[in-house]
């Protein structure tokens, strides 16, 4: 793309960010309005940055909001920030990374509140700053991102409550993680066409691709081996989280009216939060807006299984 081509590209974008920011401060019509004040919502890695923004906005619009950190310290003094503006958020510790936290907080929801409505996963690690690409922290990263949220999304798929509008379980991901990227992609063209086709699109295939990737990682041959060569660790992470989303949303498809799950993942942009070392170049007020908006959408038009960023859909 040239000079010129850039400029009336980031123009375009511009645009449609001030358009965007006028549509978030218009109030929602009662018509629209599918929630209650009795309706939970659940936001992982919410004590600070993106998630702490997506539970905010998702409670002012006066939903019961749970926000879930690793560290209980800085999860309480969130939710007393967010109970100072009056908003119904309450806090419970959860590491979604072991599956004795994922079990215990399971069990309070559910003897709690009976189930949940929506499901934010957010909880999410990232090692590498500027233009390192270290891939020293990967299994942590894999087991947070995609292990972590993989495990969440199994587990309270038999806890989302019956609702005619139907239950929303929405994945906080990245544009890094596209199988066919214009910066990052998958360079092995067999498993990048496997991915890309529904009919060979398996949790088997995905936990294989996953597995060998840290394999590589660990005998020091990933460099040469056609993964993404952008903070690579987090990059398959989250390739991973946009294949599961959409292995989800086809098995979740067959539900009956009523009992309706719709699974998406979003990427909230190059955010200026503390696991981008305040690079971005977009507010975490921004960047949840289009996760807030997948989360609030009137059933009648909210599809399943699909990726956008900034309130449109994008290709995975």
């Amino acid at each position: 793309m040239g000079k010129q081509g850039k400029e009336r590209a980031k123009a375009r974008r511009e645009q449609r960010l001030q358009e965007i920011s006028r549509l978030r401060k218009l109030p929602y019509a009662s018509v629209d309005r599918w929630w209650s004040s009795e309706t939970v919502a659940v936001v992982t890695g919410a004590n600070r940055g993106i998630g702490y923004e997506i539970a905010r906005q998702i409670a002012v619009h006066g939903l019961r909001v749970i926000l879930t950190a690793r560290d209980a310290d800085r999860g309480r003094a969130a939710v007393d920030g967010l109970r100072g503006e009056g908003l119904n958020v309450e806090f419970r510790q959860l590491d979604v990374s072991r599956p004795d936290s994922v079990e215990s907080f399971t069990k309070w929801i559910a003897e709690k509140y009976g189930g949940l409505d929506i499901l934010v996963n957010n909880a999410g690690v990232n090692f590498n700053t500027g233009a390192d690409n270290s891939v020293e922290f990967a299994e942590e990263v894999i087991a947070t991102n995609y292990f972590g949220t993989k495990r969440m999304i199994k587990i309270f798929i038999s806890m989302m409550r019956p609702s005619i509008s139907g239950a929303r379980i929405l994945n906080v991901s990245s544009r890094l993680g596209r199988v066919n990227g214009r910066r990052n992609r998958v360079g092995d063209m067999t498993l990048r066409e496997q991915l890309l086709q529904d009919d060979c699109l398996s949790e088997e295939l995905i936990d294989d691709m996953v597995a060998n990737f840290l394999c590589q990682v660990k005998e020091g041959t990933w460099a040469s081996n056609d993964w993404p060569q952008m903070y690579t660790d987090y990059s398959v992470s989250k390739l991973a989280v946009n294949l599961y989303t959409r292995l989800m949303a086809r098995r979740l498809a067959d539900r009956p009216e009523g009992h309706k799950i719709y699974i998406n993942c979003y990427c909230p942009g190059w955010v200026k939060t503390a696991m981008t070392g305040w690079a971005g170049n977009t507010s975490a007020e921004e960047g949840a807006d289009t996760g807030v908006w997948i989360a609030l959408l009137p059933c009648q038009l909210l599809t399943t299984g699909n990726f956008f960023a900034e309130r449109r859909e994008i290709s995975f």
